[in-house]
């Protein structure tokens, strides 16, 4: 900044004697000063203060109408506390308690009559300089303010970004997890899922012939219950590796599933909740509508979600209501509970996963899921929700054109008998495929090793293999490959509960024709067999 400050300020000269002022206006003209005002009516002091905002006010004390005193306290009343505006008072008493009491309303200086010109002009530029310095110092705590709520706001934002990628991590972790958990279960499960589909199916056609009606249906259930856990072992990978986009949808009749799904799950609605002395009804209202293209095991997975969580919404009992009806935008199925209703934070977080406000007792899976499930069948859910009255979820899904629901295709078969080598550790699988086989016309051997069947090899000559992935001492994928050594011509079909991973990690290993995940029903171990020996048959044919 220049060091010629007087020549950038503004002065205000209030005295009530004209020569003052035109004295000290020719004083500051030849100082340098070239922006001066000066007025003898101290009534107008404080409406030029005002309207010329001055750099220095020259003040007399002794005047008609308001004193110097006077003039410095209106002064005070209306500027900012920050304001720095040095008063230089012009006086001919030179009594302490004039200094005193002038001090004390706001001045800054004083300057004895008769004036001296050097003197008044030093202590103005004393005056002025300490003013704009005042002036660039609050310039500089301005910009450093400023600077401090750029870098305050960069470091919120920072802040956020961090703890957003902090919860990304740790979700990334927690999916990372299950997904190992999700792994280490699905072989043990999926086993178990195999005989309860598997025999089933080889109990129903004996069921159909000699049972009810009703007992026949109990069966249907059960063989659709093992299908749908199938299908949730198979969901779970969804939450560590993204969903394939080859996922088959056929027209469901959406009122067919809604009335086996309040089948299936009335056990928990109804007979669970009786023993614990809870009262819950279920009704069902349900419109005429068309058929929405889906798969018929997800969507009953979402409903079974969706009411599951109505009951546990529901600890003293309430009511549940399913409907259907058809909407512009396609087919709505609602389901509402009058159970303790969601606060509209709970509303909007529920689809996240892992968010429970169940405690310990809940995942936190399970909206998720329906919500994934209703995004890939191009549908949306709304919620509505009203703590102490209930919660409606309104699932719309897209409707087709199809006038009436594909039925599923009757399994194609080998038209001629096969020699099957079946290999699993666990005997009670091998002896349900060998049925299922054997129930086909196949001619089969049973193996619960890899040694054990290649000793099967040294007098036998087998079609086909059948054989599980995970087994001691040999697993599936390195009993392929001697099988393959010594019999090239003979197929391999991998039965594993890691089956969708490894067609995911990159299609079948060497020495396997065909990978085929547990459980496995009898239609689609046949269609198997068919495509793997179909593929044979067209090698021999063309060479």
């Amino acid at each position: 900044m220049p060091k010629n400050y007087l020549s950038q300020a503004k002065v205000l000269i209030v005295d009530d004697e004209p020569s003052n002022v035109r004295l000290l206006e020719r004083i500051l003209a030849l100082a340098g000063c070239a922006e001066v005002k000066g007025i003898t009516d101290s009534r107008n002091a404080l409406g030029l203060l005002l309207d010329f905002d001055p750099d220095i006010v020259l003040l007399d004390m002794n005047m008609p109408h308001f004193d110097g005193f006077a003039i410095m306290n209106q002064f005070q009343a209306v500027l900012d506390p920050d304001v720095y505006l040095p008063i230089l008072v012009l006086t001919a008493d030179i009594t302490a308690e004039t200094k005193r009491k002038a001090l004390a309303s706001g001045a800054k200086d004083f300057v004895i009559k008769p004036i001296d010109q050097s003197e008044v002009i030093l202590r103005i530029k004393n005056l002025i300089e300490n003013r704009f310095l005042h002036l660039e110092m609050q310039r500089q705590n301005a910009m450093l303010e400023q600077q401090v709520r750029e870098r305050t706001a960069r470091l919120e934002t920072a802040l956020t970004e961090l703890r957003s990628t902090q919860e990304q991590v740790v979700k990334q972790e927690r999916l990372r997890a299950l997904g190992m958990m999700a792994g280490g279960i699905a072989h043990d499960f999926n086993n178990a899922l195999t005989m309860m589909l598997g025999y089933g199916e080889l109990l129903l056609p004996w069921v159909r012939d000699k049972a009810s009606p009703r007992e026949t249906a109990y069966l249907d259930h059960m063989i659709d219950a093992a299908k749908d856990a199938a299908t949730v072992v198979s969901r779970l990978r969804d939450f560590y590796r993204p969903a394939e986009n080859n996922e088959i949808r056929v027209p469901v009749d959406l009122n067919a599933v809604v009335e086996r799904v309040v089948s299936l799950t009335s056990p928990k609605w109804k007979g669970k909740c009786l023993a614990d002395g809870v009262q819950i009804d279920v009704r069902m209202n349900l419109q005429d509508i068309p058929y929405v293209l889906g798969n018929a095991s997800e969507l009953r997975e979402v409903l079974t979600n969706l009411i599951f969580n109505s009951v546990d919404a529901m600890p003293t009992g309430g009511v549940i209501t399913i409907g259907t009806h058809q909407a512009s935008e396609g087919v709505v199925v609602s389901i509402t509970d009058t159970g303790s209703g969601m606060t509209e934070s709970e509303r909007e977080q529920c689809l996240e996963p892992f968010f429970t406000t169940k405690g310990e007792g809940g995942t936190g899976l399970g909206l998720s899921v329906v919500y994934g499930i209703v995004q890939r069948h191009g549908g949306k859910i709304d919620i509505v929700s009203q703590v102490g009255v209930g919660t409606t979820f309104s699932v719309g899904l897209p409707a087709t054109s199809a006038t009436e629901c594909i039925q599923e295709l009757p399994a194609e078969r080998v038209d001629r008998s096969l020699r099957v080598l079946v290999v699993d550790d666990q005997e009670i699988i091998n002896e349900l495929l060998a049925e299922h086989l054997k129930a086909d016309g196949h001619v089969t051997a049973c193996a619960q090793n890899g040694q054990e069947a290649l000793g099967f090899f040294r007098t036998d000559s087998f079609d086909l293999v059948i054989t599980d992935q995970s087994m001691p001492g040999m697993n599936g994928v390195q009993l392929a490959g001697a099988i393959k050594e010594c019999s090239p011509k003979t197929k391999v079909i991998l039965l594993t509960g890691f089956g969708e991973e490894m067609m995911a990690a990159g299609g079948c290993p060497a020495g396997v024709d065909m990978v085929v995940g547990k459980p496995v029903s009898h239609e689609n171990l046949r269609n198997a067999i068919f495509q793997t020996m179909a593929s044979r048959e067209l090698l021999e044919s063309v060479s």
